[in-house]
C-alpha cells in the first residue's frame, strides 16, 4: 500500500509503528453551525480510507475530537443569547447525528475540547519548561516558533519567508510575530498556572493525540486549508513537547467546488450536508465523491449528484437482475462462459484492489466497478434463461462488497408484492389461491397467451392493472418479470 505525504509531497511505501495496526487522527468541526459539504466531503474522504485500512486487515483506532470552545462559538451564543456551551452541546448533537446519516462511522474516540483542559496545561507547562513557550504579563502564553528547528516540515513552508507579505497579528506581548497562542486569557475559562484562560486552537488536537492515541502516530489528516497554520503549529507543539516525532503520515483533502466556483454564502451555492441529505440519498453523495482522487479539487453539482442517484439504481438493477437471473434459470449454463464471467468478477476484485492500495484511488476502483457492471449485463444477455447460478450470485455479492467497502449502500429492490395481484389473477384467469408469487405467475403467463394470441387489448389490460397497482411488466434476457415501478 502506497500513500501520498503531505509532508513529503510523494508517495510512500505505508509501514503502519505497530505491525497489523494503524493510529489514525482526522480533526473533527468547530461545532458553531451545522457542517457543510465541504467540511462533508474530507470526513467522507477520511471514513473511506479508513473502511479500506480495516478491508486491508489492519486493526485500526480512529480518533476524531469535537473543538467545542472557540471564539466562533462565544460569538454565535452572543448574537442568540445562550451560553457557549448550549451553541456547543446542540450542534455536536447535530454533527454526529449528520454524519451518522451519511453512513460515516463514528470515531473509536470522539474527545471533547473542554474535557481535556488537564493534558493541555501539562503539554504547555512542558513546553515552558524546555524553553518553547512562554508567558505573557497579560495571562497569554505563546509558543516561541523560532525555538523549533524543524517548523515548517508539515506544510513545506520556510520560517522567513513566513514574514514576508503574511497576514501575521500583530501583539506586543508576542515576543516575536510569528508566535502562536497556547492558552487565552478569555472567557470561558478554567484555571491554570497563569490565571483564568482557556486553551488556543493548535494547542488542543496535540494533546489529545498524546493521550488517546500517543505519539507518533501513523496517519494525521484533514482538509488543504489545515495543513498551515493548525497541522503545522500541532506538529511543532508535540514534537518539542516530547521529543518524538507526531504523525508518520500527513493526508489532506483537496477543496470541494461548487458549479466550478467557490462555495460561498453570498454566491448562493451553499450547501449544509443535512439540506445535500434532505433530497439525495447518502450512497448517492459518497458515489460523487469517490469518482474524485481524495486529493484533487471535488466539483459538486446537483446535476452530478442526480447522475450519482441514476448510476446507483443501474448498479442496484443490475444486482437484482444477476439475482433474480440465477434463481430463474430454466436451461443449461454454458459453462464456458459462466467460467469466464467468474474470472472477470475476479479480476475486478484484484483491479479495486490495486486501485485502492495505490494512494486510496477511489476513482479508479469505482472505474472497475462500473465497468463490471457492464460486463454483468452483457453475460446477462447473453446468457438469457441459461445464467449460472453460482457465477450469478457472485458477480452480485462481488458488486455489493465492494461498494460496501466504501460504505456505499444500494437501494433495496422493491419485491414484495401487493395481495391486489390475488384479485387481479382471479380476474383473469380461474386462480383462487392466496400465493402472491403464483399469482404472478399466472398474470404473466395469461399476457404471454394474449400476446400470442394477438389480443393486444387483453395485454393492454393486464398493463393497465398492474400500472394501478403500482406495478410493470419487465422482459429480460432471462425472462418475464413483475416489478415495482
Amino acid at each position: 500500500m502506497r500513500i501520498y505525504n503531505s509532508a513529503t509531497h510523494k508517495k510512500e511505501e505505508f509501514q503502519p509503528i505497530e505491525s497489523g495496526k494503524v493510529r489514525m487522527y482526522v480533526c473533527g468541526p468547530t461545532v458553531y453551525d451545522n457542517i457543510h459539504i465541504g467540511n462533508a466531503r474530507t470526513f467522507i474522504s477520511f471514513d473511506v480510507i479508513r473502511r479500506w485500512l480495516i478491508a486491508s486487515g489492519y486493526e485500526v483506532t480512529f480518533a476524531q475530537n469535537l473543538t467545542d470552545v472557540d471564539d466562533k462559538i462565544i460569538k454565535r451564543a452572543n448574537e442568540q443569547g445562550r451560553t457557549a456551551a448550549e451553541v456547543a452541546t446542540e450542534f455536536s448533537d447535530k454533527f454526529i447525528g449528520v454524519m451518522r446519516a451519511a453512513n460515516v462511522l463514528d470515531p473509536d474516540v470522539r474527545p471533547r475540547a473542554t474535557k481535556e483542559i488537564g493534558p493541555m496545561i501539562a503539554m504547555i507547562k512542558t513546553l515552558i519548561e524546555q524553553g518553547h513557550a512562554y508567558a505573557a504579563d497579560n495571562g497569554d502564553v505563546y509558543f516561541a516558533v523560532r525555538s523549533d528547528s524543524n517548523y515548517g516540515q508539515v506544510s513545506g513552508r520556510n520560517i522567513d519567508d513566513l514574514m514576508v507579505g503574511a497576514r501575521i497579528e500583530e501583539n506586543e506581548d508576542k515576543n516575536d510575530p510569528l508566535d502562536f497562542a497556547l492558552w487565552k486569557a478569555a472567557k470561558p475559562s478554567w484555571p491554570s498556572p497563569w490565571g483564568e484562560g482557556r486553551p488556543g486552537w493548535h494547542t488542543e488536537c496535540a494533546a489529545m493525540v498524546h493521550r488517546y492515541l500517543g505519539t507518533p502516530i501513523d496517519i494525521h489528516g484533514g482538509g488543504s486549508d489545515l495543513a498551515f497554520p493548525h497541522h503545522e503549529n500541532e506538529c511543532a507543539q508535540a514534537t518539542c513537547a516530547w521529543h518524538q516525532g507526531f504523525s508518520n503520515t500527513w493526508m489532506h483533502t483537496g477543496m470541494l467546488l461548487v458549479d466550478g466556483e467557490k462555495m460561498s454564502k453570498s454566491l448562493g451555492n451553499f450547501f449544509t450536508l443535512a439540506e445535500v441529505l434532505e433530497q439525495h440519498s447518502a450512497a448517492a453523495l459518497r458515489l460523487l465523491m469517490l469518482q474524485t482522487s481524495y486529493r484533487s479539487p471535488l466539483d459538486f453539482s446537483w446535476e452530478r449528484l442526480e447522475g450519482a442517484e441514476n448510476s446507483l439504481t443501474r448498479i442496484a438493477g443490475t444486482v437484482e437482475n444477476l439475482r433474480w437471473a440465477a434463481n430463474h434459470a430454466t436451461a443449461d449454463a454454458d459453462e464456458a462462459a459462466a467460467e469466464a464471467f467468474a474470472a472477470k468478477a475476479a479480476e475486478t476484485r484484484a483491479a479495486f484492489k490495486e486501485c485502492m492500495d495505490d494512494d486510496f484511488n477511489t476513482a479508479g476502483a469505482m472505474g472497475a466497478v462500473f465497468g463490471f457492471v457492464t460486463e454483468c449485463n452483457q453475460y446477462l444477455e447473453q446468457a438469457g434463461d441459461a445464467a449460472d447460478k453460482t457465477a450469478a450470485l457472485a458477480a452480485a455479492d462481488t458488486l455489493v462488497e465492494l461498494l460496501d467497502t466504501f460504505g456505499v449502500e444500494l437501494p433495496e429492490p422493491k419485491v414484495e408484492l401487493p395481495l391486489g395481484l390475488l384479485g387481479v389473477a382471479a380476474g383473469l384467469v380461474a386462480y383462487t389461491g392466496d400465493d402472491v408469487d403464483e399469482a404472478a405467475a399466472k398474470i404473466l403467463e395469461a399476457r404471454a397467451e394474449a400476446r400470442a394470441a394477438k389480443n393486444w387489448d387483453l395485454a393492454d389490460a393486464i398493463r393497465d392493472q398492474l400500472k394501478d397497482l403500482g406495478l410493470t411488466i419487465e422482459d429480460t434476457a432471462a425472462g418475464t418479470r413483475i416489478k415495482s415501478l
